[in-house]
């Protein structure tokens, strides 16, 4: 299967969710959260950097839960920005 091309407007939403990742983390280690999450170290990696821009929701379910954040605030944080 070939995947679509991701849009320059996905790829920035992606970043901009990886960084409100590493901030949520603060001082907790990839690992504890990743394990915390359910989710792999590596995964996260990809995330937090914008390697894999477009996690599946219950990935992101599970790192919102893990870091405690509501699924609003993750939506309203990661929304395109409006010029």
């Amino acid at each position: 299967m070939v995947r679509t091309p991701l849009t320059p407007e996905e790829r920035e939403r992606g970043e901009r969710f990886g960084r409100l990742l590493r901030e949520a983390r603060g001082g907790r280690s990839m690992a504890e959260v990743a394990a915390c999450a359910g989710i792999s170290a590596e995964t996260l990696r990809k995330i937090e950097t914008g390697r894999a821009p477009t996690p599946a929701f219950f990935t992101v379910a599970a790192l919102a839960t893990a870091l405690g954040l509501s699924m609003d605030e993750l939506a309203g944080r990661c929304a395109p920005v409006v010029a």
